[in-house]
């Protein structure tokens, strides 16, 4: 905790790039063997302190509709990147266009896993006829996270609740289901039959 502490702590003030096994190490108290006994790279113990801490502020809502967990997710996922864990995520990004293995770390430790969460939860709109079924459930993710990313990494408009409301507003739209679509009762009709 120590390490990832330290991590933290020095990206708040020095952009990763600069940072080193060796800073870490000195700001944690610790030698770089202890760390290297955890992790391989400083790309992943930076990684894995950012995911400590920002995995807890962007939970996918429970005890909702699916549709309403997603509106949820994407305006925390928004107020979290308009802020200090965003610029962690695109200096992660960064990084790993230059270094395949800290992208492959990234998407090991964090992006898959968020994925699922967010899968899941897209499914069952999918399901109770809350999104329409005839776009494929994985570019359907990619509509709804894609422009957030975009503004992460390019800065050209901000991240905030404006943006967040307008965003969630669109693509509810884009994903509705068409009057034409079949709903989903009667599926679950002939499932109960």
């Amino acid at each position: 905790m120590a390490i990832l502490d330290a991590a933290l702590k020095l990206l708040e003030t020095t952009p990763l790039q600069q940072i080193s096994i060796e800073s870490i190490a000195r700001e944690a108290g610790v030698g770089k063997a202890t760390i290297y006994r955890w992790w391989n790279s400083k790309a992943a113990v930076v990684i894995e302190a950012f995911l400590h801490a920002h995995v807890s502020h962007t939970p996918m809502p429970k005890g909702i509709s699916p549709r309403e967990a997603l509106i949820r997710h994407i305006h925390l996922l928004v107020e979290e990147y308009s802020g200090w864990s965003g610029r962690i995520v695109s200096q992660i990004m960064a990084e790993g266009q230059g270094d395949p293995d800290v992208l492959r770390e990234f998407r090991e430790r964090f992006w898959y896993g968020r994925r699922a969460v967010v899968r899941e939860v897209v499914e069952q709109a999918r399901l109770r006829g809350e999104f329409r079924s005839d776009i494929d459930t994985e570019l359907q993710m990619d509509v709804m996270y894609a422009p957030i990313y975009f503004r992460l990494l390019m800065g050209h408009l901000p991240l905030d609740k404006k943006f967040a409301d307008a965003h969630c507003a669109a693509i509810m739209q884009v994903l509705a289901p068409s009057q034409q679509e079949p709903a989903a009762a009667p599926a679950r009709r002939r499932k109960a039959a």
